[in-house]
């Protein structure tokens, strides 16, 4: 790729910046985890205004942005307003540079570049949000959770099931999800037992994240670099054993610590509402339907999904004509107050509306992944690609700079790191892109605030499972995190 220097922008001899300026910017993006994604297949020139007040300026709003991201918690200020607001102040100064230099139309070309990977990604993250919210209502998770607490299940089987469980749901589901579903079991088995609610809530996360990095629909990470091309769906499967380590490997040393006790079987006895089997035959269908649509025919992931999605809907409007001409009970129909004499299990469902499910997708994650796309892509453009990259994969090599992939993640959210790793496109085998998939994805287990699953099930357990808790065990995820990447660069050869 060709590059372009500002007008006036004073350069050292090989046509890089050097200043003390410059350098501590870089050395800023690096130990924030935030390396710059840049445009690796438009086909248009990407300037080098690295130094540049446009420059300069964007970085410092990126980095604001990030701060209140990252104090979410706290601020109770969502995630997604002020990445999508910097991402058009980012955009404005990126226009602005380019046209300084007489190349706006390159800019352009940028961002709709960018904005064409943002669509692809929502549509099909809003497909799967959508199955899931559908089989959440349909009541398939309830009862899933049901069965298990009306077992009589000790503790340490409790333990091992439900990380079982998380390891093999999340690749199909989203982490987050299993994630929820596995600690409603734990918080409704034993909720007063701290320590085993602790060490169980840690072995969920660490299961969710492992198993959800072998899977292109496990986690957002996989998705983005299957939907890049750069790893075959099947390639991902030989991430299994690596992440069966990673999960069993703290697991084995978490149950050490256990409680031993059984506590009393909880009777639950709800049952899948009426089309929930066969929407779970329709999300694996949609799963099949996808897979071959781009391995033999070479078509986005999303057209796949997205049919799915129209399918679904067609079975929605089936779930909505039988609940609306089945009607309401006889006593509830008689009139309002006999109406509110009805409880429980008698009352039906208000009618299946396929809409309602879909109004409930993660809308603020979305426009978050957004907001990180366009601001990520943007500083890309003012040119810290390659050297961020050179420094990274050529100075540092491929295995040192994918491990320290992993180990950012569990600071930053790994989405705008993958993303970045996937817009440098460094040269790299096969192995070296499992390896960055595989830390991305389950280098978020090491602190609590490392991924989605942890943030979550800090709320979900009403503060039992904690930041320090977690940090407590964190040396036994250390452990398998350094496991999980020796075996795959053993079954690899590397």
């Amino acid at each position: 790729m060709a590059f372009f220097h500002y007008r006036g922008h004073r350069s050292s001899p090989d046509g890089r910046n050097r200043s003390p300026v410059y350098r501590a910017l870089l050395l800023l993006l690096t130990l924030s985890g935030l390396p710059l994604a840049a445009l690796g297949s438009v086909g248009t020139h990407s300037l080098s205004l690295i130094g540049t007040a446009e420059g300069i300026a964007s970085l410092a709003i990126f980095v604001l942005a990030y701060a209140l991201v990252v104090s979410e918690e706290f601020l109770h200020l969502r995630k997604s307003k002020p990445v999508i607001v910097a991402a058009g102040i980012i955009w404005i100064l990126v226009s602005l540079a380019y046209h300084a230099t007489g190349q706006g139309e390159a800019a352009t070309a940028i961002l709709r570049h960018d904005l064409r990977e943002f669509a692809e990604l929502m549509l099909f993250l809003l497909a799967a949000m959508t199955y899931i919210n559908t089989m959440e209502e349909r009541q398939v998770f309830n009862a899933l959770r049901a069965w298990l607490v009306s077992r009589g299940f000790s503790l340490r089987a409790v333990f091992w099931i439900t990380g079982l469980l998380a390891f093999f749901i999340s690749p199909v589901a989203d982490n987050l999800t299993t994630a929820l579903l596995m600690a409603a079991v734990v918080m409704a088995i034993a909720p007063d037992n701290r320590r085993f609610v602790t060490l169980a809530a840690i072995n969920i996360v660490v299961a969710a994240n492992a198993g959800g990095a072998f899977s292109p629909f496990g986690d957002i990470t996989t998705l983005m670099v299957w939907q890049k091309g750069v790893v075959g769906f099947w390639d991902f499967f030989q991430l299994f054993v690596p992440s069966l380590v990673n999960w069993l490997v703290p697991a084995v040393i978490l149950s050490l610590a256990l409680p031993n006790a059984r506590p009393d079987a909880v009777e639950e006895t709800p049952r899948i509402r009426e089309g929930g089997v066969v929407v779970i035959g329709l999300f694996l269908g949609t799963i099949a339907l996808t897979v071959t649509l781009h391995n033999v025919l070479d078509l986005p992931p999303v057209l796949g999904m997205m049919t799915g999605l129209g399918v679904l809907k067609f079975f929605g409007y089936y779930l909505r004509r039988r609940s609306l001409n089945g009607g309401l009970p006889p006593d509830a129909r008689a009139g309002p107050e006999l109406r509110d004499l009805v409880q429980g299990e008698d009352r039906r469902p208000p009618p299946f509306d396929i809409f309602q499910q879909l109004a409930r997708a993660e809308w603020d994650t979305l426009m978050f992944f957004y907001g990180v796309i366009l601001c990520v892509g943007g500083l890309g453009a003012f040119g810290y690609l390659a050297e961020t990259s050179e420094w990274m994969y050529t100075g540092l090599g491929p295995t040192t700079a994918n491990v320290l992939v992993g180990v950012f993640s569990a600071i930053v959210d790994n989405i705008p790191i993958m993303f970045a790793v996937l817009s440098m496109n460094p040269a790299m085998g096969l192995d070296q892109w499992l390896l960055v998939t595989l830390t991305a994805g389950v280098g978020g287990s090491l602190l609590s605030i490392g991924s989605a699953a942890g943030v979550a099930l800090m709320g979900q357990t009403r503060g039992q499972y904690t930041f320090f808790g977690h940090l407590r065990w964190t040396w036994a995820i250390a452990l398998g995190y350094a496991a999980s990447i020796a075996v795959h660069l053993w079954l690899s050869g590397g």
